[in-house]
């Protein structure tokens, strides 16, 4: 569990706010997390991710005071890009970030409440699929969707799963899942923020790729 305990989300202020340079500096280790699925085919999660959390350094760089808390980007966005708004620069970015985020919040918390499949308990198929199936499946067109489900067939076996996000350390399942539950704190707080700050603001699409 060390892959993510070593880097855990800050707890969010009073109201809410997400500070755009510490969830920057969170976010850069979840890539490496994704390895921990073990197939390739995942990589294209990998890379979305990697790609957004690039794409909002990219605008938080040019004026960190300016864009010190994610709203203030995506207000600055929306006054700059005019009807282009939301579907431009950051705001389109963090909306597919926080769809990733919310992939592995799921499958995180999949995991953490003990779901899976009773024949087959050693396999995590069925945390994936709900994680997916939640977080990123209405907005994947059917080519997308069928390279997920041949991703499921090289899903790794939990035990291998927890070595991996153990750095190779031996720990039990219960130790390792109450790391888990204890990272989902501030984790699945910051999701649900950045959420519904894009209710509030109005900034969902629901288009598909």
């Amino acid at each position: 569990m060390a892959l993510l305990m070593d880097n855990q989300f800050g707890k969010l202020p009073a109201d809410n706010a997400v500070n755009t340079k510490l969830l920057l500096e969170s976010v850069a280790y979840l890539p490496p997390f994704l390895d921990c699925l073990g197939s390739k085919v995942f990589a294209p999660i990998k890379s979305d991710i990697s790609g957004n959390i690039t794409k909002i350094r990219g605008v938080f760089d040019k004026d960190p005071a300016k864009y010190a808390t994610l709203q203030q980007i995506v207000e600055a966005e929306k006054e700059t890009h005019g009807t282009e708004w939301p579907k431009v620069g950051a705001t389109l970015a963090l909306m597919w970030l926080k769809r990733g985020l919310c992939f592995i919040q799921i499958l995180l918390q999949s995991l953490a409440d003990g779901e899976k499949d009773e024949n087959n308990p050693n396999l995590i198929r069925v945390n994936i699929t709900k994680a997916y199936d939640q977080a990123l499946k209405k907005y994947h067109g059917w080519l997308v969707q069928k390279i997920f489900k041949a991703a499921l067939l090289a899903a790794p076996y939990k035990s291998d799963f927890i070595k991996a996000l153990s750095k190779g350390q031996e720990v039990t399942e219960e130790d390792c899942m109450a790391s888990v539950r204890q990272f989902l704190i501030n984790f699945t707080a910051t999701v649900d923020a950045v959420y519904e700050m894009y209710t509030t603001l109005n900034a969902e699409l629901d288009y598909s790729v």
